[in-house]
């Protein structure tokens, strides 16, 4: 369920601070945000897969703990990133 290199690269230039920034801590979570959305709507369809909703789960706290720390060190960048990628709070 990974997404594809076109769009990774497309949330990288959008969230990064320059075209190769991957390692920044918004660009993460935007691609892992990408991912749990694509993973939700594969469970949708089947229900049964166990495996891939453990790894959904792990999405979750992995970007849960990336959110924890922009917003310890960041607030202002926390909220506009939370405002783009349509996340609750």
């Amino acid at each position: 369920m990974a997404i594809n290199k076109a769009r990774k690269a497309e949330l990288v230039k959008e969230f990064g601070k320059n075209g190769k920034d991957s390692g920044a801590t918004e660009v993460q979570i935007a691609i892992l945000t990408e991912e749990i959305n694509e993973l939700t709507e594969h469970l949708k369809v089947h229900t049964h897969d166990y495996h891939s909703k453990r790894g959904l789960l792990m999405k979750v706290g992995k970007r849960r703990s990336l959110l924890d720390y922009l917003i310890k060190n960041n607030v202002v960048s926390y909220r506009e990133l939370i405002k783009k990628l349509n996340i609750r709070k």
